[in-house]
């Protein structure tokens, strides 16, 4: 009930016309019969691929497999007992613990598997050949779905997640590990319930961390980034040159500074890390000058903003987990402000004063 009607009607929509479209195509080319009697697992694939398609039952591999796997095992089982309910149901089973170690589990495969095992003349009379009609409807219906969720602007398959690098290449945890949940304690609950559970373990952890975040956000009232940024902001402009900026770090004692065009509209920051990462570099050619080169050619761009409505818990994993020294606040493409790592940990601790008293 937490998804938007819209979203139910994407998927009603996309499913009816994948059904459409999978079962005319296996009608002119297999015939009426064997089409019809292949649509029941069909219609169900395509409530996972349309409705539901974040999930893990309902990725590609997983109806390509399990219907091939349902497949042979059908006809495997038909084989050697004929066709009868007991051997239908076996078949089933069968199909069902084959495909948990091939990693395709998808409910509708045991369809496919009852289906082929208990058809009619017309299933049995193409023997083996049957499992061009069910592959046929299986790669129709992807390729729908393929093709359906992406112009409806929803992602599939979905994205395998590639774990976050380390900002300071270093063995250490992230700061929202080592003060929350680790993925060893992901693993350990995902142990102790030893159940099927149809969401990927990235999707997991990141369901438990958004609802982190809104705790934390309900505990931490309504602290906003206007309250706590800086506002006498030092900046320099794409001409300043790294020997000028460098002074503006030893005078001010900041790490980082935004740079500005003529109309005060962010283009970059520039860090000490930068000024640090081109000085190497130029040592290494050996280039003369590079105290007169201009920032615009080592600053970070495009630069990370936010702007002064956003929450401070918001801010959190951009200024810990992300690496990042400060953070500027745009207002209508000006520089209004920035928040930096001192400002967040007074924030925080201004909070925990709070809880305390």
């Amino acid at each position: 009930m937490n998804t938007h009607p819209r979203e139910w009607l994407r998927g009603g929509m996309g499913a009816g016309l994948g059904v459409l479209l999978t079962t005319w195509l296996c009608h002119q080319l297999f015939g009426p019969t064997v089409a019809a009697q292949l649509v029941g697992p069909l219609g169900a694939s395509a409530v996972l691929l349309f409705a539901v398609s974040s999930g893990m039952l309902a990725q590609p591999w997983s109806i390509i497999g399990s219907y091939f796997t349902a497949t042979v095992v059908a006809l495997s089982v038909v084989h050697f007992t004929g066709s009868s309910l007991l051997s239908a149901s076996a078949a089933v089973g069968l199909a069902l613990i084959l495909m948990c170690p091939l990693r395709c589990l998808h409910p509708p495969g045991g369809a496919v598997a009852f289906c082929v095992a208990i058809g009619d003349g017309h299933i049995r009379g193409l023997d083996w050949q049957i499992i061009y009609p069910v592959m046929l409807n299986a790669c129709c219906l992807l390729a729908c779905a393929l093709l359906y969720n992406n112009l409806s602007r929803v992602r599939y398959p979905r994205a395998h997640a590639v774990p976050a690098g380390k900002p300071h290449n270093t063995e250490d945890l992230t700061p929202q590990e080592r003060v929350g949940i680790t993925a060893g304690d992901l693993d350990h609950a995902l142990e102790d319930m030893g159940e099927f559970i149809d969401v990927t373990r990235e999707d997991l952890e990141q369901l438990i961390r958004t609802t982190e975040k809104y705790a934390l956000r309900r505990s931490m009232g309504n602290i906003r980034a206007r309250q706590i940024m800086s506002l006498d902001v030092r900046s320099v402009t794409p001409h300043t040159t790294l020997r000028q900026a460098l002074r503006l770090f030893e005078h001010h004692h900041v790490r980082s500074l935004p740079v500005l065009d003529e109309q005060r509209r962010l283009v970059g920051v520039v860090s000490l890390t930068d000024l640090l990462g081109h000085s190497r570099r130029a040592r290494r050619l050996k280039f003369p000058g590079r105290g007169n080169m201009p920032v615009n050619r080592v600053m970070s761009q495009p630069a990370i903003s936010t702007d002064s409505d956003t929450h401070v818990v918001e801010l959190i994993p951009l200024l810990s987990s992300m690496g990042l020294h400060c953070l500027p606040v745009v207002e209508e493409g000006e520089l209004v402000g920035i928040v930096t790592q001192t400002d967040l940990i007074t924030a925080l601790h201004r909070d925990l004063i709070a809880h305390l008293g």
